[in-house]
């Protein structure tokens, strides 16, 4: 039985039944989350929303309707997900995994850091969310295993449209995500579409990635265990062309499809890049291109993916050959260095 209750009223059924509260424009969604429990659904009506909302209740569904439903930021910051600049925050612990939530079906947008970021989750779905212009990231995570990113939109968002991380605040090795999958997302025009940074067992298919200054970055570094053991395959990578200036940690970047750097033992297959062009030392359509503190990138596999239109080149391959990275049956006209199409 699932019961159907309004943001602010009284339950109507015992504590083990599944309920539905419902919150309408001018109710706060965090009010009806503060309220759920584990198992219920907080379904939030058509209507722009000025809050942030944080997630502690596992197996809880926040729900919208779809792009009508609109998360901006308040005028005033009345948490810590709000005063970190956060549009939707799931936390789990230090010691204790949230699992379980969903967020779906609704627009977040404007924020000064991330639109969507999790910590510390497991089996966490983000399905059918618009993440766009917001600061740094359009969803993120961090520390979590088994989540599921299908059917979002990021675009505009000024770094990230989809970040991925072990942690962003330590030094640490590739952490197993134990099977996290980003699939048939839509990221454009952010700086980066996907970013994949320190992880290990993750799949990125069926992704429509362009109009971003670099499609997909897969990173990893010196620390240990190496980051791996990915796969990305099936994504759609075209004219990611835009200009982004240079970091503290990366020279510009324009015209980049997929980069590998510091990675092993990484399948890339059966992609669609094309049109990827530009100047950086990143430009091209599948690079390996080689770390600026000395990780190789080894044993990765790149093959049956169709390029054209890449510049400088459809492959790039600027790690030894000693390296046990593998080139077969891609369609392609130009690689660097030669033989490798």
């Amino acid at each position: 039985m699932v019961g159907l209750v309004a943001s602010c009223g009284p339950a109507a059924l015992s504590d083990s039944a599944e309920r539905t509260h419902l919150v309408h424009p001018g109710e706060s969604i965090q009010k009806a989350v503060d309220s759920a429990k584990a198992g219920d659904t907080v379904q939030v009506m058509p209507g722009t929303y000025h809050e942030s909302v944080k997630v502690a209740t596992p197996g809880l569904t926040l729900r919208g309707s779809g792009t009508a439903t609109v998360i901006k930021p308040a005028a005033k910051a009345a948490d810590d997900c709000g005063r970190r600049g956060n549009g939707i925050c799931v936390m789990g612990t230090a010691t204790k995994r949230l699992k379980g939530v969903t967020i779906s079906d609704l627009k977040v947008t404007g924020f000064s850091h991330t639109g969507v970021i999790s910590m510390a989750t497991d089996d966490l779905t983000v399905r059918g969310v618009t993440a766009e212009k917001n600061a740094v990231w359009g969803l993120a995570e961090e520390h979590s295993e088994h989540s599921t990113y299908r059917g979002n939109t990021a675009r505009n968002n000024g770094d990230a449209g989809i970040f991925l991380a072990n942690t962003i605040t330590a030094e640490q090795g590739g952490v197993d995500t134990k099977g996290t999958v980003v699939t048939s997302n839509r990221l454009e025009n952010n700086r980066i579409g996907v970013t994949v940074r320190r992880l290990r067992n993750l799949s990125v298919t069926s992704n429509n990635v362009s109009g971003n200054c670099a499609g997909a970055f897969i990173v990893g570094d010196e620390n240990k265990p190496k980051a791996g053991a990915l796969t990305v395959r099936g994504n759609r990578v075209v004219k990611n062309n835009k200009h982004c200036a240079k970091t503290e940690r990366l020279p510009f970047l324009q015209g980049s499809g997929i980069i590998l750097t510091g990675v092993e033992k990484t399948d890339v297959t059966s992609n669609e890049v094309t049109g990827n062009s530009g100047t950086s030392p990143l430009s091209g359509g599948i690079v390996l291109f080689k770390s600026f503190v000395g990780a190789t990138s080894d044993n990765n596999r790149i093959k049956d993916n169709a390029l054209r239109d890449n510049a400088p080149a459809d492959l790039v391959n600027q790690e030894s050959t000693k390296s046990g990275n593998t080139f077969t049956r891609n369609v392609c006209k130009a690689s660097s260095p030669t033989g490798l199409c």
